[in-house]
């Protein structure tokens, strides 16, 4: 059984680097905490002071904290933001004891230290949580007995951290790639040069921003090169390298007289950029530089949005360049190239020519989360936020989104939306799926982003990833039968895994969007499932266009002259029954005796209510509508052929389509 924590101060704590206020606070604090060690930090030419503090049993239970928190002191009567660099030269000194990272505590003698800081920290989404408290506020020796857990309370569930949009630059929520990266320096350091591919949003960018950091922290050097950045891939191949150059001179503040862009001709551009680098890392005694080229698709043949790297040899020239240079000089730099479509490393020859970096970069795909990282990083953040995933839900989440990092934040920022506002809360499976059935529904967006380096680079994979999700295993082996580059790129991918028996998705939340998408595609049904999908099309844009003729009419013609223009279009032996109901029964869906041919009529008869909610001619709708009504139910004793099925299809889609588009 676990030994429980008691609050209170070590024997080895020593007061003596603190002012009086800061010791009766300290005092304070450890009625509630166990105070372990305290010292002083250095941030640029000021020292501050700050002591550590393990949770006791009430903070581990309410808030899920496990390791040990930094407390700083801001001794000056107004807040100065840069205290706060202070927490991250606390933990590089203490990397040896169980800190926590993602939550610290801030004691100031700002009496407004509280809005101060909350209204900082919304503008910094990867801020870790910072607990503020005056000076004032804990140097009392009365206090709401809750005074604390309140403070904490109000700061843990006050912000979603789930919601990070953009790769992330700090170390504070980065998970589960902590190995890649050092395999990535480890290879640099090496002289070996490295590839890092994957689909949209799978953390490249934060991995670079990783290797970046863990190289600082070495005394190492890198340079990041945005391949998107126009600057960059809107020069030629000869300027590009003068390009590198020139961000390598900024980013460590050169000032040595080199090359000036004009001179970076055809003929001299790689021979002035070996003997400029030489000059930078000889002059100013820096280690050999990793080049990492992130978003390698905008500088690549046949997809670049510049035309003298689409279209024109800019590629190989480039790449020859630094192909020579590094064979001669190979402690002079390494390159990491990054991006979504490993095109440019995969193909032997381009335009006739060979590709230079054909087969001589190493490279990996970057690879889902696993069950650990998963629950490592939900509940982290989760902490924070008063949420608690147990292990079952961290694995339906690993599978149901393939550890797909940016996939299953955002479900957990839906579920946190959905949880009561009482906190802390468990995370159960009810929750989870009610959470994950709007995530498929009504964030596609998100699974469509991610996609669309197969949509985009891969329209055959793409076809092959519809076929195994509604079912036609046959067509999808067929491919794959052709290529091994086909499966390679989806396994490679991580969207789908293979097994003894064949190949199934990984990431179930991407079968679950084409399944919607595309679900309506197989041809090869039997008549059982043909009815199934006719009833269940029709029960689904009958009550839509009903809606639509109904709202459409009142705005027009108002409730009453609406009402007799129903009436006259009705057949006279059932208008009768039409007039015993009121306008709203008559397309109440419990109530209503209107059928899909009525609604037809309404429409055709009235066009000019109707014409700019369509937006196509009068007589495409007139012979969609009837051709839908041609497999009406009571239509369904005779079998319907492929033929009729696929006439079905395209009327119906396109009437789908024109409802849907209005009514978004």
């Amino acid at each position: 059984m676990k030994e429980k924590v008691k609050p209170g101060i070590s024997s080895l704590f020593e007061f003596h680097h603190y002012s009086p206020d800061e010791q009766k606070i300290i005092k304070n604090v450890s009625s509630e905490w166990l105070v372990t060690s305290g010292d002083k930090i250095a941030v640029g030419k000021r020292k501050y002071s700050f002591f550590i503090v393990k949770p006791t049993d009430i903070y581990i239970e309410t808030f899920n904290l496990q390791k040990e928190l930094i407390v700083v002191f801001s001794p000056d009567d107004v807040f100065l933001p840069r205290i706060l660099d202070s927490f991250d030269n606390i933990y590089d000194k203490f990397q040896r004891l169980r800190l926590e990272k993602i939550c610290t505590i801030l004691i100031s003698k700002d009496k407004n230290i509280v809005s101060k800081l909350q209204k900082l920290l919304t503008n910094d989404i990867e801020a870790q949580a910072v607990i503020p408290f005056s000076y004032e506020e804990l140097i009392k020796d009365e206090r709401d007995p809750y005074f604390m857990r309140d403070r904490f309370q109000s700061c843990f569930y006050s912000r979603d951290l789930f919601a990070f949009e953009s790769p992330l630059r700090k170390d504070t929520f980065f998970f589960g790639r902590n190995d890649l990266v050092l395999n990535l320096v480890n290879r640099h350091r090496s002289f070996e040069n490295s590839g890092l591919f994957g689909l949209r949003k799978t953390g490249k960018t934060s991995v670079i921003f990783g290797v970046e950091r863990v190289l600082q922290k070495m005394n190492e050097n890198s340079i990041r090169i945005d391949c998107q950045n126009p600057s960059f891939h809107q020069r030629r191949w000869n300027k590009a390298l003068f390009y590198i150059i020139n961000e390598i001179k900024q980013k460590y503040v050169i000032s040595s007289t080199l090359s000036k862009e004009d001179d970076y001709t055809d003929e001299n551009a790689a021979s002035l950029f070996e003997k400029d680098l030489k000059k930078i890392i000889n002059n100013f005694k820096l280690k050999s530089i990793l080049i990492i080229f992130d978003e390698i698709e905008n500088i690549t043949f046949e997809i670049s949005p510049s035309s003298h790297w689409s279209s024109g040899l800019d590629f190989i020239f480039f790449w020859q360049s630094l192909r020579s240079i590094f064979q001669r000089e190979n402690n002079l730099f390494t390159y990491l190239i990054v991006g979504t479509n490993p095109i440019s490393v995969e193909t032997a020859s381009i335009k006739g020519k060979d590709n230079p970096i054909f087969n001589q970069v190493p490279f990996n795909y970057i690879f889902g989360f696993k069950v650990d990282d998963t629950k490592e990083m939900v509940n982290r953040i989760g902490t924070i936020m008063g949420l608690s995933f147990d292990d079952i839900i961290c694995s339906k989440l690993t599978d149901d989104f393939g550890g797909h990092p940016y996939l299953i934040r955002h479900m957990c920022s839906l579920i946190n939306r959905n949880v009561l506002k009482k906190r802390p809360a468990h995370v159960n499976k009810l929750i989870y799926e009610d959470s994950k059935k709007t995530f498929i529904n009504k964030y596609s967006s998100y699974t469509e982003m991610i996609l669309t380096v197969l949509i985009d680079f891969y329209k055959d994979e793409y076809e092959m990833l519809k076929y195994l999700a509604i079912g036609e295993n046959r067509t999808f082996f067929e491919f794959s039968n052709l290529s091994p580059n086909y499966t390679n790129h989806l396994l490679g991918y991580g969207i789908i895994e293979k097994h003894d028996d064949g190949y199934c998705f990984k990431i179930e939340a991407v079968k679950d969007y084409l399944m919607g998408k595309h679900k309506y595609v197989n041809l090869d049904l039997s008549q059982e499932d043909i009815l199934k999908e006719i009833s269940e099309r029709r029960n689904r844009l009958e009550p839509l266009i009903r809606h639509i003729i109904r709202t459409q009419f009142i705005a027009n013609y108002g409730k009453k002259k609406a009402l007799n223009n129903i009436l006259n279009i009705i057949d006279t032996n059932r208008r009768d029954k039409f007039k015993l109901l009121s306008y709203d029964e008559i397309f109440d869906s419990k109530t209503t005796p209107l059928y899909f041919e009525d609604l037809r009529k309404i429409i055709i008869e009235h066009w000019d209510v109707f014409s700019n909610i369509f937006e196509i001619e009068k007589r495409y709708i007139d012979s969609m509508m009837k051709e839908v009504n041609k497999y009406r139910p009571d239509a369904h004793a005779k079998t319907i052929d492929k033929n009729e099925l696929d006439n079905f299809r395209k009327s119906i889609t396109q009437l789908e389509q024109l409802v849907d588009k209005f009514l978004e």
